[in-house]
C-alpha cells in the first residue's frame, strides 16, 4: 500500500507539469490568432483606403474634366474669364467696360431695378432643431415679395410654413431674384445676404399696403393668418448681371438708389403692353442676322430692354439699347424709343 501510494504522489508533478504546458500553449495560440486578426484588420484599413484614394482620383478626373468643358464652353460663348488672383480695381475696371459696352445700368442700380420688377424669389433658410436630422441644412422655398423704398424686400408669411420657422429660431438667409422670363443662365439674377425678422405690429398696416402696390392682390388674397416680415439688415450683394456683367454690390449704394422710374411704374403690365405692340416688329428686326421663331421682351430700363429670342428650341438674351443720352422714363416714351429703334433698322444696337 505505500509502494502504491508513493507512485501516486510521484505522477501528481507530471500531471501539473503537462497542465502548465498546456494553458502555455493555448495563451501562445490566442496571442497568435489576435496577431493574426490585427494582421487581417490593417490589411482591410489599406484596402478601403486604397479604394478611397481610387474613388478620389476619379473624382478629380472628373471634375478637371468638367472644368475643362466649361472653360470650352465659356470659350464658345465668347465670354471673358474673370481672373479671381486679379486685384479687386481690375475686376471693377471690366465690369464698369461691360456696362458701359452693353449700355446698361450700373450693378447697384440694375438690382434696384431687378427687385422692382421681379415679384417671386427663392428664399434660403437654415433648418431649425425641430427638424431634428435635418437641422443646419440650407432649405429653398419659392416665395413672394416686395422691396420698400430702400430696396429692403418685405414678405408675408404664414407662421404653419417650415421657411418662417427657420427665421425665428435664425434669421440669417439668402434671397435669390431672377428676372421675370427666366430661360437660362444668361439672365440676370441676384443673391441678396441678410436677417429677416417679423414686422412689429404698428408697422403690419404699412407692410400691407406696399405688398398690395406690389402684387395688386386685395386683402383677401394676403390678410388674415399671414404676418409681414422684413430682411431688416442686408449685408451682401451678390449681382450677375449677363453679358459679362458681374460684381459684389455696395450695399449703401444699393440702399441709397432709386430705381428706374420706368421699371417701378406699370412694371409686369407695361411690358404686357410693349410685347403686344413690338413682339413682331423686334423678331423682324432680329431676322436680319439669323431666323428668329419669338421675341419677347422681359425687362426695360431707363438705357434699353433685354429681349428673350428663341430660335428652335434654344433661347438666348438680347440688349437692345435706345438712343444714347435720352433716358427713357414712361410707358409713351419707351414705346417712342423703341420705334425710333425700329425704324431705323439699329441692328447695331443688339448686345448678345
Amino acid at each position: 500500500m505505500v509502494f502504491v501510494s508513493r507512485l501516486h504522489h510521484t505522477g501528481s508533478p507530471m500531471k501539473v507539469r503537462t497542465s502548465r504546458s498546456l494553458g502555455l500553449s493555448m495563451l501562445g495560440l490566442a496571442l497568435f490568432l489576435k496577431t493574426v486578426s490585427l494582421y487581417l484588420r490593417v490589411i482591410r484599413m489599406t484596402i478601403k483606403a486604397a479604394r478611397r484614394m481610387s474613388i478620389n482620383q476619379q473624382r478629380l478626373k472628373q471634375s478637371l474634366e468638367t472644368q475643362s468643358q466649361l472653360h470650352m464652353q465659356v470659350e464658345a460663348l465668347g465670354v471673358q474669364e474673370l481672373d479671381f488672383s486679379e486685384p479687386q480695381y481690375l475686376v471693377e475696371c471690366r465690369v464698369q467696360s461691360a456696362t458701359s459696352a452693353h449700355g446698361l445700368p450700373r450693378p447697384a442700380l440694375a438690382v434696384r431695378n431687378l427687385m422692382e420688377q421681379a415679384r417671386f424669389a427663392h428664399l434660403c433658410t437654415v433648418m431649425s432643431r425641430m427638424h431634428h436630422r435635418r437641422e443646419g441644412y440650407p432649405f429653398g422655398s419659392l416665395v413672394d415679395f416686395a422691396p420698400d423704398t430702400m430696396g429692403h424686400p418685405i414678405f408675408s408669411f404664414s407662421p404653419l410654413a417650415i421657411h418662417t420657422r427657420n427665421l425665428l429660431a435664425d434669421p440669417r438667409c439668402t434671397l435669390v431674384v431672377q428676372i421675370p422670363g427666366w430661360s437660362g443662365l444668361s439672365n440676370a439674377r441676384v443673391t441678396i445676404f441678410g436677417d429677416v425678422y417679423p414686422l412689429p405690429e404698428h408697422q403690419q398696416e404699412w407692410a400691407h399696403k406696399q405688398y398690395v402696390a406690389k402684387h395688386q392682390q386685395g386683402t383677401s388674397q394676403q390678410w388674415g393668418n399671414f404676418y409681414y416680415f422684413r430682411m431688416q439688415n442686408i449685408s451682401d450683394i451678390y449681382f450677375i448681371g449677363g453679358f459679362g456683367t458681374v460684381a459684389w454690390v455696395d450695399v449703401k449704394e444699393y440702399e441709397e438708389l432709386k430705381p428706374d422710374k420706368i421699371a417701378v411704374d406699370g412694371g409686369e403690365l407695361n411690358l404686357k403692353e410693349l410685347n403686344a405692340t413690338f413682339s413682331k416688329p423686334l423678331r423682324k428686326l432680329l431676322s436680319t442676322e439669323a431666323e428668329v421663331d419669338d421675341a419677347a421682351l422681359i425687362s426695360i430700363d431707363s438705357k434699353g430692354i433685354d429681349i428673350r429670342v428663341r430660335q428652335g428650341a434654344q433661347f438666348n438674351i438680347q440688349r437692345l439699347s435706345f438712343e444714347e443720352g435720352k433716358a427713357v422714363e414712361t410707358l409713351e416714351e419707351a414705346k417712342a424709343a423703341l420705334w425710333n429703334v425700329i425704324k431705323k433698322g439699329r441692328v447695331q444696337n443688339l448686345k448678345k
